[in-house]
């Protein structure tokens, strides 16, 4: 019966048959195979690389976030954010570590705005952690590429350390000793820059004895 039809409404129907198909080969099928294997194989990886403690989702180890203290007014939208002394901080966020508003200020490295925000930086970091201004790492005053870094320099950990540990009544060296700990090298020996990844030398302060 279809050989009795025009060209073109068979070629249509070609056409239609080869999108159902491909619909089903690269829409359902490879995604369920894909999904199947990624769970099976890297299920952590597959569903956010989530940190839990005590039973509760406390972030993830890809995304880097805040560590502030609690707002005074919790139904004032436009109170500025108050880093936690007893925390490591992460690098500055052009996004407010938003996933849904990664990404960099876009601004160039001779923009005005650019440098005053660094300079601002550079004094509110040298003040928060006791240090000369001159000492504050690269990495404390400038925001990543995706807003998202849940890394900082081992510099700007070891920076931080004697803060850390006067606000929690701890010994600097034990600290210190943390931060060493917690430092990833290159990755294969020669990929990237050594690491702290925030969250997780975050978690481990706790079980350091006071």
């Amino acid at each position: 019966m279809a050989t009795h039809l025009p060209a073109p409404v068979r070629r249509h129907l070609a056409a239609l048959r080869m999108l159902l198909v491909l619909t089903v080969i690269t829409g359902v099928l490879y995604p369920l195979a894909v999904t199947g294997v990624a769970q099976a194989a890297f299920h952590h990886q597959a569903n956010g690389s989530v940190v839990k403690q005590e039973g509760k989702t406390v972030g993830s180890s890809l995304l880097g976030q805040t560590f502030d203290l609690p707002k005074k007014n919790p139904d004032d939208p436009d109170e500025a954010p108050r880093p936690d002394p007893k925390f490591f901080q992460p690098r500055p966020s052009a996004g407010s570590y938003d996933p849904l508003a990664s990404g960099a200020s876009n601004l160039g490295p001779n923009d005005p705005d650019l440098v005053k925000a660094i300079e601002q930086r550079r004094k509110d970091v040298a003040a928060f952690d006791g240090v000369d201004p001159k000492d504050v790492p690269a990495d404390a005053l400038t925001a990543s590429g995706s807003g998202l870094d849940p890394d900082i320099s081992p510099a700007y950990a070891y920076e931080q350390a004697d803060r850390v540990a006067k606000a929690r009544g701890l010994a600097p060296a034990a600290v210190h000793d943390l931060v060493a700990d917690h430092v990833h090298g290159r990755d294969l020996g020669f990929l990237g820059e050594p690491r702290v990844n925030v969250l997780d030398l975050n978690r481990a302060l706790a079980s350091l004895p006071r």
